[in-house]
C-alpha cells in the first residue's frame, strides 16, 4: 500500500488552482483551452471536400520529380519538394526505381492487370483470323447458290421468251 505523503494543503492549493484544465492533465486539456477568437485568413479554404480525389501522376511527372530531387543538394529540400508536389517520399522511392529500370520513359502509364503472353496473343489473334475467314466462307458460298439460282431463272426466262415472240404477233 502506498502513503502519499504530499500535505493536504498542497492537495488542497493544487484541487483549487485558477487553470482547472492544467490541473487534470490531457484528459482535460481540449475542453477548457480557450478558443482563438481570430479568423481563419482569406486565402484558407477550409471547405471539406465530400470526395476526395486521389492524385494520380503522368510518366512524365514522376520523371521532373525524379530528375528534380537529384539535383537537390541542401538539407531538407527534397521534403519541401514533395511537399510542394504533393507526394510522399515512398513514392518518390519507388519512382527512382522505376527510373532507374527505363519504365519512365512514355508518356502513358503502365497498363494494370494481368500481362498478356504474346505467343497466347498470337494464337487468340489466330483463332479470331480462323472464325472471320470461316463466316466468310459461309458467305460466300451463300452468295454462289443465289448466283446459280439467278442463272438458272435467267436461263428458263430465255426459254419461254422465244414461244412468246411467235405467239404474239
Amino acid at each position: 500500500m502506498k502513503i502519499n505523503h504530499q500535505a493536504k494543503a498542497q492537495m488542497h492549493a493544487a484541487r483549487n488552482f485558477a487553470d482547472t484544465g492544467a490541473s487534470q492533465g490531457a484528459r482535460r486539456a481540449t475542453a477548457d483551452a480557450p478558443v482563438s477568437a481570430r479568423p481563419l485568413s482569406p486565402g484558407i479554404d477550409s471547405e471539406v471536400v465530400a470526395v476526395a480525389k486521389r492524385r494520380r501522376f503522368s510518366n512524365a511527372d514522376k520523371r521532373r520529380i525524379v530528375l528534380a530531387a537529384a539535383a537537390c543538394t541542401k538539407p531538407g529540400e527534397i521534403g519541401a519538394l514533395m511537399r510542394r508536389e504533393g507526394a510522399y517520399s515512398s513514392s518518390l522511392a519507388t519512382w527512382r526505381r522505376q527510373y532507374a529500370g527505363g519504365e519512365l520513359t512514355g508518356t502513358a502509364s503502365k497498363k494494370r492487370g494481368p500481362k498478356i503472353d504474346p505467343a497466347r496473343a498470337e494464337l487468340k489473334q489466330l483463332a479470331a483470323l480462323m472464325r472471320e475467314r470461316d463466316k466468310l466462307k459461309i458467305q460466300l458460298s451463300n452468295a454462289q447458290l443465289v448466283i446459280e439460282v439467278q442463272k438458272k431463272v435467267a436461263a428458263l426466262l430465255e426459254q419461254l421468251e422465244p414461244s412468246r415472240k411467235f405467239a404474239s404477233p
